[in-house]
């Protein structure tokens, strides 16, 4: 491969700051993704590496410019994430997937998908009143369909969100829980909390839920219930049983929407048992009206370590062995 070098120019100014960075940390980390030798002199930035990185690096810069110029500020994870998105696809455009953000009540705070998939999970959403989010941790399916059911709460398109999972432990036998029945599930509730209190703070999220109108709870607490004008979201739905499933799905009421999420390598059900996630994709396929958004580790949205760990699990499982996870 020969050896490239690209100059480019950026006008001085807020955006630039924001593009390059504190002590030019963006320029470092685009550097490092791509494998590309990034200086800034001034105002201008030079791109230097092999053939079709380095046009893959400058493209990147001038994304993100055009992200910074609308006023958002980036985050070293939206730099990260750019960096894989513009190489797993070159076609696409950044500022687009920035514009597309729903508000989540709490100040000018919005959000925004930060993946192509992202933003097709949200749009689905949005067209359908049942939703399966499928993929890997880290992609964002759980915080995505929170920050959606906020939305539809703000617009009073609901009147109250309701948060549940399977109470199933991720092979470990914690033994008994000290507590009443309440102390004894939130640990399992725990990651439903955190989104929560991401998206609209810790004080909000507790008056909402003391008014009623955010109820988490695990899922057998679900039986014998209907749900009308509710935004009901299924974590960890891999750990559901067949059974519990359908349990589930049937308590949607008139007015209701529904987004269930999973990754169907990490199911913690007994090996004779299976995942009630699996069983309902087949079960429902074919029937209209239901949307499916499938991610992948390209999508993940945490550190980078963990997209790199979770292809090394893929390549390990492919070499070795079938996964047990794998269709029957």
């Amino acid at each position: 491969m020969v050896p490239l070098r690209i100059m480019l120019g950026f006008p001085s100014g807020e955006p630039f700051r924001d593009l390059v960075g504190e002590f030019d940390r963006n320029l470092t980390i685009v550097g490092d993704a791509l494998g590309l030798r990034i200086h800034r002199r001034g105002d201008q930035v030079s791109v230097g590496g092999q053939d079709r990185s380095v046009g893959l690096g400058a493209d990147v810069l001038q994304q993100l410019f055009e992200v910074a110029l609308t006023g958002h500020t980036l985050s070293v994870v939206d730099v990260d994430q750019a960096c894989r998105l513009v190489r797993s696809d070159p076609d696409v455009r950044l500022v687009d997937l920035f514009k597309d953000s729903v508000s989540v009540g709490l100040g000018k705070k919005r959000v925004h998908p930060r993946s192509v998939r992202q933003r097709a999970y949200m749009h689905t959403i949005r067209k359908h009143d049942l939703t399966f989010g499928i993929g890997p941790a880290g992609t964002g399916k759980t915080f995505l369909a929170m920050a959606m059911a906020l939305s539809a709460l703000l617009d009073d398109r609901v009147r109250r969100i309701v948060l549940c999972r399977p109470a199933v432990e991720a092979g470990e036998k914690l033994g008994f829980l000290p507590g009443d029945l309440a102390e004894k599930v939130n640990p399992y509730l725990r990651p439903l909390f955190d989104a929560l209190n991401d998206l609209v703070g810790f004080d909000k999220a507790q008056r909402l839920m003391t008014k009623g109108v955010i109820e988490v709870a695990p899922l057998a607490f679900m039986r014998g219930r209907t749900l009308a004008d509710s935004f009901c979201i299924l974590d960890e739905a891999q750990n559901t049983t067949p059974a519990q499933m359908k349990m589930f799905l049937t308590r949607v009421g008139v007015g209701s929407q529904v987004v269930v999420t999973g990754d169907v390598t990490q199911v913690d059900l007994p090996p004779s048992q299976r995942s009630g996630l699996v069983h309902v994709l087949d079960v429902v396929r074919g029937v209209p009206g239901i949307g499916l958004t499938r991610f992948t580790d390209a999508d993940v949205v945490r550190h980078p370590l963990v997209s790199a760990i979770i292809r090394a699990y893929d390549r390990y499982d492919a070499a070795h062995s079938r996964p047990p996870w794998a269709e029957e």
